[in-house]
């Protein structure tokens, strides 16, 4: 049996092993959120079971989760961030991105990404800025298929 990443507060545990997830909690939850608007569940399920993810919890209950894809070297992208809004005012999520940043497979990585409408003071207290030059950057977004519906 693997032994997974796990930091603890008080009653409330941080974890990285991907057998603790509550994949009903973690899709109720997007279904709620601005950025995951219409993504099929069965999306959400391959794309934790392809990315490190660090489930939040208050004992048993899953109660926030920070995903990253990563290569462990040179790029990290931080997505699907959450905390449960009953537990939301209590440093819950600083201290779930303080874990995600210090975890040692990531310590190196040179660069980190993420998208946030709503979240900027957060994540700049971790260093993070408004892209100064986005002119490089490029995206293309398909629409989900058969395959991740």
């Amino acid at each position: 049996m693997q032994n997974y990443f796990e930091a603890r507060r008080d009653h409330f545990t941080i974890s990285a092993d991907p057998m603790r997830l509550d994949m009903d909690a973690v899709c109720d939850f997007l279904s709620r959120a601005y950025w995951a608007q219409g993504r099929p569940r069965a999306a959400t399920e391959r794309a934790c079971a392809n990315s490190l993810v660090f489930g939040l919890y208050d004992g048993a209950r899953q109660i926030g989760m920070a995903r990253v894809v990563s290569d462990f070297s040179i790029f990290a992208y931080l997505m699907d961030v959450f905390v449960h809004e009953e537990y939301r005012g209590r440093g819950l999520g600083a201290w779930l991105l303080e874990t995600v940043f210090n975890y040692p497979d990531l310590q190196n990585v040179r660069r980190w990404m993420l998208a946030t409408n709503d979240a900027h003071e957060l994540y700049a207290r971790f260093g993070f800025k408004i892209l100064a030059d986005a002119s490089g950057w490029m995206d293309w977004i398909r629409p989900f298929s058969g395959e991740n519906t």
